[in-house]
């Protein structure tokens, strides 16, 4: 197998300082370079600096972050010619024209190199055809922070030889970071695994369901995620995240799965940009978002009588809270649906419910610690005010959303399901690479492929079914991939029996 011993990395920016940094760390000489050769200095000051800092919080001793930097080295021009450098990893600009172009005069000037491109979303495929030999051509697409970000994606491109994906395996495993495997497609695997989330959150805010404060915190107590949507975007910056959002989508021949808002377009343009500009979906002082505090809730247990349709947890839950639950729907008893895949309202009229005494609970809250309640456009203010004081003697946080085609978490996580079984289903990455992409560099807590077998795929795909006879929107139709196992009873990270297995 080819094995790497002398490394040259071009670009001393953000990414190009990680990827030497964790180079070095790891024992491979490093040559760092740039096209503004006055930058390279810095940088090098800049990834010794980090080194003698985890040794002061006792990552490494002082010897090993020592010997690390002197392995790092002021290199050459980008496209010095040396027979000895036998890894190039280019982490210069994201513009298909300059990598390729830097590809091209790398192409003969290190004739003994594995070529490795860093970028995000630009085919490897493209940047390796203006190389003689493009099978020594590979992406290795690393995250940012670098040190602290330990998934890596090995892209091949079309042509790339199976012993450089391989040497590509083992040099990402040496530095300690996770390789995962990634067809060259748009947004590879981690980067298209990532649209299920922002997409339809932010459907969700065109549909003036809830505002995003809201969506986070259900995002966040209900779905389990580390951050919300809107949070996450403003983290990252739309001038970052608006791009993905249209490319991706365009790559895949404008899949409705991974259809973007206009929203995002017209908030970059107006330079709502995120943290770095001090107002996106959120404002910020000095830095710190600004949220108006949640409203404090009257708890009331005996404001008014519940009938829960379909019983269940959120039954238990009530009675535990000594709520008064009835059997029936009556005067001065307001009647609770739990809808799946479905407005709260049709979830009403389908029990021959009166939908103005009837609100919605979203079933996948019950167990979590925010109930998100649903209020139907008919429904009598008086009684759903009353509803809210009884429920809020759970001691649970409540969010109360709009009616919409379905309950928020719902749509979310089916969203981030059917993207990941899209991506399955396609070949993009195997099932267990998915969930591990989407965990190690979306932060995840657990991935969308198992995310929906906890759920159940009948479930996600009951939810994914509701939505499209409802809304006749194309961008809920379940993958063959979800609806296989959700029809077979099998868990979504099942391969399954190919053809070959058989011969």
């Amino acid at each position: 197998m080819v094995e790497y011993s002398n490394i040259r990395i071009i670009g001393a920016g953000a990414m190009g300082r990680g990827i030497a940094q964790s180079a070095v760390a790891a024992g491979f000489p490093v040559q760092l370079c740039d096209a503004v050769p006055e930058a390279v200095p810095a940088a090098l000051e800049f990834v010794a600096r980090m080194l003698r800092r985890t040794a002061e919080k006792g990552l490494r001793t002082s010897a090993e972050a020592e010997a690390a930097i002197a392995r790092l080295s002021v290199g050459p021009e980008p496209h010095a010619a040396s027979t000895e450098v036998d890894l190039v990893i280019e982490a210069v600009r994201e513009d298909l024209a300059i990598k390729q172009a830097l590809f091209a005069q790398l192409d003969a000037a290190l004739p003994n190199a594995t070529l490795a491109s860093n970028t995000s979303s630009l085919s490897i495929t493209a940047i390796a055809a203006v190389v003689a030999d493009p099978s020594r051509v590979l992406g290795l697409h690393f995250f940012n922070p670098v040190p602290l970000m330990r998934l890596v994606e090995i892209v091949p491109g079309m042509r790339t030889d199976p012993s450089r994906i391989d040497a590509g395996m083992g040099f990402v495993r040496a530095l300690g970071h996770t390789p995962v495997l990634a067809k060259d497609n748009p947004g590879f695997l981690v980067n298209l695994l990532g649209r299920g989330l922002p997409t339809e959150a932010l459907s969700i805010h065109t549909e003036d369901i809830a505002n995003v404060a809201d969506l986070d915190r259900i995002a966040r107590d209900t779905i389990g995620l580390k951050m919300g949507p809107f949070e996450l975007m403003d983290l990252t910056g739309l001038d970052i995240s608006h791009p993905v959002l249209e490319s991706v989508w365009r790559g895949f021949y404008c899949d409705e799965r991974l259809r973007p808002s206009l929203s995002t377009g017209i908030r970059t343009t107006a330079g709502l940009l995120g943290r770095k500009s001090g107002e996106g979906f959120y404002t910020y002082v000095d830095g710190a978002q600004q949220v108006a505090p949640e409203p404090q809730l009257e708890q009331d247990a005996t404001a008014i009588a519940i009938h829960v349709v379909g019983g269940g947890p959120l039954t238990e839950l009530l009675v535990n809270a000594s709520i008064r639950v009835v059997g029936s729907p009556g005067p001065g008893v307001i009647s609770v649906v739990q809808p799946l895949g479905r407005p709260a309202y049709l979830a009403a009229i389908e029990h021959g419910l009166d939908a103005s005494r009837t609100i919605g609970v979203d079933p996948l809250s019950v167990e979590t610690k925010r109930l998100t309640v649903i209020a139907p456009v008919p429904v009598d203010v008086e009684l759903g005010r009353a509803a809210i004081r009884a429920l809020a003697a759970t001691g649970k946080a409540i969010t109360v959303t709009a009616d919409g085609p379905a309950p928020v978490a719902q749509r979310i996580i089916a969203s981030m399901v059917n993207v990941a079984s899209s991506a399955a289903q396609d070949g993009l990455g195997t099932p267990a690479d998915i969930d591990l992409g989407a965990e190690l560099g979306l932060g995840y807590p657990q991935g969308p492929l198992s995310l929906g077998d906890t759920l159940g795929p009948s479930t996600i795909l009951a939810i994914l079914d509701g939505l499209l006879d409802y809304t006749g929107d194309s961008r809920y139709r379940a993958s063959g991939w979800l609806r296989t196992r959700a029809d077979l009873g099998l868990s979504l990270l099942y391969a399954g029996t190919r053809p070959a297995a058989l011969t």
